[in-house]
């Protein structure tokens, strides 16, 4: 994690690194695999552009990250988390962001999904209003996804992407209309070991806006319409603080290009616990670069039982339970919409995660009346858009969206809810939720959570599984559930009455259910795959005595492949 590793050589003195063929300039050194169409991303001057972003605020990003683990100490001994006094002037006080570009004012229907060139070509032809490409929780960040995915980019936003699909014989390119581009890149705790500058490994997230952001800026408003732009996501924020330093790094990424201030545009996916009683402060940070809030509640969860870790007072129900209808997550919603239009920006909904269900149209229709129900919960309540994993859901998703909003973009201007804004307490916030915790629960998210691992560990970040599409999100909560009962040792409810988890009963249903996913995926694919070393990292870290922050960075170190100077593995 940033704010561990040491300085080898200051940028003054280092020398110049040409490891595996890059250009790369004083105090950078790429460890990653040589190639010639990284070298066009990795350029010296980009790279340049990133090592300036790393230390001009590399320990700003520390001071933020040391931030949270005070926090976590502090919710560990028994806080909980609150609004913040300091900042009530913020909070009441009468402001709003800039104005809504033009260009994005319309994001009924966002799709999300990692960068792969067919992927990029397929949601920007989808239909949707917004595609967002993902550098986080659906991609697996490998050295190669990660440039690849940065070439797959620059291509889309030139308007030059196409894809050959040999084995069927087609050739995927753009539609004359296509979704608005909006990219999001790694959290601020993610590092990027193929790249160091200074002797340490660069923050992940300074990498992907970095490199996008240089090459692309000035093709991006040609080609995204009116208004402003490049277009972001933001993830895992947990204070205002954070979204000071991205909204610095906006302004250094603006000054650098000669661009006006607030041409760069975010979103921030409130989708940790602690955020949700920033979300004022949030927007206040990013206001000239602000078009507004994301329900992300699949992260939003995992975050609750992070926060509440030592409080068995607060135990999760199965996952399949927690949902809009539970009081805290439907206050969190209702919350994050009053604020948003409070304040000028978009209010987006949360993630549509179902996927067709080809060999079963009865089937496929149930899934899809669940996704109309919850998408005209979402529209009935205020938001201005929603998010879907599949583009077989953008059709279902716009028809709701557009009964409710009709022709027009938006809901900002007419529901803002000052009532429901200043009706809804720290306490609808900390509501604890009900449910009952099953045996099937705990069999449910080791299989998820096992198989997930299994696949980002071979360079695959978005998983189908049991007709939803999962992500690092929902893997999280599989994760974090399973070490909370059984460090709590919870009776479980239903089939399971009167069971208490513990290891003993743990490493059975890790036992059983691998001989399940062996049967589901068959004993070829089985053999070959990640599944023994997934069950390894996921049963140790539903085991461990701590809790680690995230899934993601235990097992980072597994797809970490380091290049000499001759471009052989080391």
């Amino acid at each position: 994690m940033m704010g561990t590793y040491t300085y080898s050589a200051p940028a003054a003195t280092a020398k110049r690194s040409t490891v595996g063929g890059y250009d790369a300039p004083d105090g950078v050194e790429i460890r990653g695999r040589y190639d010639q169409e990284f070298a066009k991303i990795l350029s010296r001057d980009a790279l340049q552009f990133v090592a300036e972003l790393q230390r001009e605020f590399r320990n700003r990003i520390r001071f933020a990250l040391e931030s949270r683990r005070e926090a976590k100490a502090r919710y560990n001994d028994g806080a909980v988390p609150g609004f913040d006094p300091a900042t009530r002037v913020i909070r009441d006080a009468d402001w709003t962001c800039a104005p809504v570009p033009p260009a994005v004012a319309d994001r009924r229907v966002e799709i999300t999904g990692p960068v792969g060139r067919k992927m990029i070509i397929n949601a920007l032809n989808s239909g949707a209003k917004v595609f967002m490409a993902d550098f986080e929780d659906a991609l697996s960040p490998t050295w190669e996804n990660l440039m690849r995915g940065q070439v797959n980019l620059r291509d889309a936003v030139d308007g030059t992407i196409s894809f050959q699909d040999k084995a069927r014989n087609r050739v995927y390119k753009l539609n004359d209309n296509t979704a608005k581009l909006f990219v999001r890149p790694r959290g601020w705790h993610l590092p990027e070991s193929h790249i160091l500058i200074d002797g340490e490994p660069a923050t992940g997230c300074l990498v992907d806006f970095g490199l996008y952001f240089y090459h692309n800026y000035a093709a991006f408003r040609r080609t995204q319409g009116a208004g402003f732009g490049p277009f972001f996501y933001l993830p895992k924020m947990e204070h205002s603080r954070e979204a000071k330093i991205w909204n610095s790094v906006f302004e250094r990424a603006e000054k650098m290009a000669g661009i006006e201030t607030g041409s760069i545009r975010a979103t921030v996916l409130i989708e940790t616990l602690p955020a949700a009683f920033q979300m004022n402060e949030i927007l206040y940070e990013l206001r000239d670069h602000s078009v507004g809030l994301n329900c992300g509640r699949w992260d939003y969860i995992f975050s609750y039982v992070k926060t509440f870790q030592s409080h068995p007072d607060r135990l999760l129900p199965d996952r399949v339970q927690v949902g809009m209808a539970q009081h805290f997550m439907r206050s969190y919603s209702d919350l994050l919409i009053s604020t948003c239009h409070r304040r000028g920006v978009h209010a987006m909904g949360g993630m549509a995660a179902q996927i067709p269900i080809r060999d079963d149209p009865e089937a496929n229709e149930a899934a899809v009346e669940l996704v109309r129900k919850d998408k005209h919960r979402e529209a009935k309540a205020g938001h201005d858009g929603t998010w879907a994993a599949h583009p077989g859901l953008i059709p279902a998703c716009n028809e709701v969206f557009t009964a409710v909003m009709g022709s027009s973009p938006n809901q900002i201007q007419s529901m803002k809810r000052e009532e429901a804004y200043s009706a809804i307490t720290e306490e609808d916030l900390l509501q604890r939720p009900r449910g009952v915790r099953t045996m099937e629960g705990l069999r449910l998210n080791t299989r998820v959570g096992i198989q997930y691992v299994a696949a980002w560990l071979t360079g695959t970040g978005s998983v189908p599984l049991y007709n939803l599409m999962e992500d690092a999100a929902t893997a999280e909560i599989s994760r974090v559930q399973n070490w909370q009962w059984i460090r709590y040792n919870v009776e479980l409810d239903g089939d399971g009455l009167g069971v208490k988890v513990n290891r003993e009963v743990f490493w059975r249903v890790v036992e059983e259910e691998m001989a399940r996913i062996e049967k589901e995926v068959g004993k070829d694919k089985f053999r070959k795959g990640m599944y023994k070393e997934a069950s390894r990292i996921f049963t140790r870290q539903c085991t461990a005595k701590v809790l680690d922050d995230f899934l993601t960075l235990d097992a980072y170190n597994n797809i970490v492949l380091h290049f000499p100077r001759g471009g052989s593995k080391l």
